[in-house]
């Protein structure tokens, strides 16, 4: 616990899961003066995002969301048949209404303990340019998915409507994305909050390396570097870990499905501290 409150992290939710569940409805703040980041993946059904976040919500002094891919799937069993960019406007009012900061707010400043530091959440998706050795083409590198059979189910349920493709979407994104980086107190250090991690070197553990193509984009690779982060948040991988690139600390936060987090020591669900950075 620290005296001024902790900025922490989590993601990888999955609420569709009764014991994931069960294990954010145990999730409490250690002061009144936490901050909570969620990276992505709360669920796929817009009830179960719902949920979360306005639990969530009820008890940090703040939560900071930025989408995974689940969220913008179009389940068939979810009533919200808003696809794409139109589901993601639908969530980010959702966020609005319940306090939560999202990609298209202004950036907090977290001035407790390790601050003041700026807190981006940041919505970039991915271009499929996280391809095997020897593929240069997305076509080349999706063939070898499809072979291999490691296909994300992005492929099926996330639409990007309207933009013609997923990489479209990732491509205005970053644009978008870096305007709004541009725009920040550049006095202030940040801590970088994506769904994807930033760079690709995280993906390089895989048990299937294919699955790097729905992981992130080479656009994203020095950002840690470009805008002066202390730490770098994401998800995604289910693998989570502390990792260091040029300096700067990773945070891989999630807690991922139950077959994954049941067999692992440790109690499941823990936050991960962000600041004031933990020691070791």
């Amino acid at each position: 616990m620290s005296p001024g409150g902790s900025l922490l992290a989590i993601s990888d939710l999955h609420t569709a899961y009764e014991a994931n569940r069960k294990i954010v409805s145990g999730l409490r703040p250690e002061t009144d003066e936490d901050w909570l980041i969620v990276a992505g993946d709360v669920g796929e059904i817009f009830a179960d995002i719902e949920w979360t976040l306005r639990l969530l919500g009820e008890r940090f002094a703040k939560v900071i969301w930025t989408p995974g891919n689940h969220e913008l799937w179009t389940p068939q069993a979810d009533p919200v048949r808003l696809r794409g960019e139109h589901r993601y406007r639908r969530l980010v009012e959702l966020c609005q209404s319940l306090g939560v900061v999202t990609p298209e707010d202004p950036y907090p400043v977290w001035r407790g303990p390790g601050g003041p530091v700026t807190v981006a959440p940041l919505f970039v998706l991915y271009d499929y340019s996280f391809r095997p050795p020897g593929l240069n083409t997305k076509k080349a590198a999706l063939e070898r998915a499809y072979e291999a059979g490691v296909v994300c189910t992005d492929e099926f349920q996330l639409h990007p409507d309207p933009h013609p493709s997923r990489d479209a979407w990732c491509h205005v994104r970053i644009a978008e994305t870096e305007r709004l980086l541009a725009a920040r107190d550049t006095s202030l250090p940040t801590v970088l909050v994506s769904h994807f991690p930033l760079v690709r070197d995280p993906t390089l553990v895989l048990r299937h390396p294919e699955f790097a193509l729905w992981c992130g984009t080479e656009r994203t690779a020095d950002w840690h570097r470009r805008y002066n982060a202390v730490a770098a948040v994401y998800g995604h991988l289910h693998i989570p870990r502390t990792t260091w690139y040029d300096g700067v600390r990773f945070e891989e936060v999630s807690l991922g499905y139950p077959r994954e987090w049941e067999p692992r020591r440790g109690t499941p669900g823990r936050f991960r501290r962000i600041l004031p950075a933990e020691t070791v």
